[in-house]
């Protein structure tokens, strides 16, 4: 298509066509200029082209459950309440805070209230932070603006008992690698040790090049 803009058609092939974006050989890193290939090719088999909703809302459920439609809606990018509807007599059913209708797989049961959650660090533009339309059940209003950044960037997260506490990046100097950790609140210091232990073991996966690696936590702003 000659004559038309590089950039426009670029995006509307990595749009309309399925792709793969194929691993890399430096470590655990988003490449400045990734590479993609035809997903049929890399899959070995043809894409299917019928809708398969039914299966895309119970994957997503595994994944982000329980959840509403609205949650599942704005994941998706499509209207699913008809879909929905039709796994009702296979779904659980619960009722959120504000009553509203959550769905989840007929095999998955809710923990107790009370059972600790690990922390976990997540990276940039993570699912957890984007699967659902109330986005309070895992970060709170008041640390909107420090996870959800300008030009719509998603923070890397720190989840302490299952909610987002913390934000994590990491510096480089010379041959050291630091892991630097920002919360939002004064840590407990069972909250800090467990930050320490899982932060060593995240930088080390993440910079394997560094000769020397650190864990830092900052104090709260």
């Amino acid at each position: 298509m000659p004559g038309h803009d590089v950039g426009a058609l670029r995006y509307t092939v990595r749009t309309n066509i399925p792709l793969v974006q194929t691993p890399i050989a430096t470590g655990w890193s988003y490449p400045a200029k990734p590479e993609f290939t035809l997903a049929e090719s890399w899959i070995g088999r043809p894409i299917a082209r019928e809708d398969h909703l039914p299966e895309l809302v119970q994957r997503y459920l595994a994944a982000f459950g329980p959840a509403s439609v609205t949650d599942a809606q704005t994941w998706l990018g499509t209207k699913l309440k008809e879909t929905f509807e039709k796994l009702r007599p296979e779904m659980r059913t619960y009722r959120d805070e504000g009553r509203r209708e959550l769905f989840d797989l007929p095999e998955l049961s809710l923990p107790e209230s009370d059972t600790p959650a690990p922390v976990r660090f997540l990276p940039e533009f993570d699912n957890l932070l984007l699967s659902h339309s109330n986005r309070t059940r895992v970060v709170a209003d008041e640390f909107r603006s420090k996870v959800y950044l300008p030009a719509l960037r998603v923070a890397a997260t720190v989840l302490i008992d299952g909610f987002v506490s913390a934000v994590w990046t990491v510096q480089k100097s010379e041959n050291t690698a630091t892991l630097v950790i920002e919360p939002f609140a004064k840590l407990a210091k069972a909250e800090h040790a467990a930050l320490m232990e899982e932060g060593e073991r995240l930088i080390h996966l993440i910079e394997t090049s560094a000769q020397s690696h650190r864990v830092q936590i900052a104090k709260p702003a």
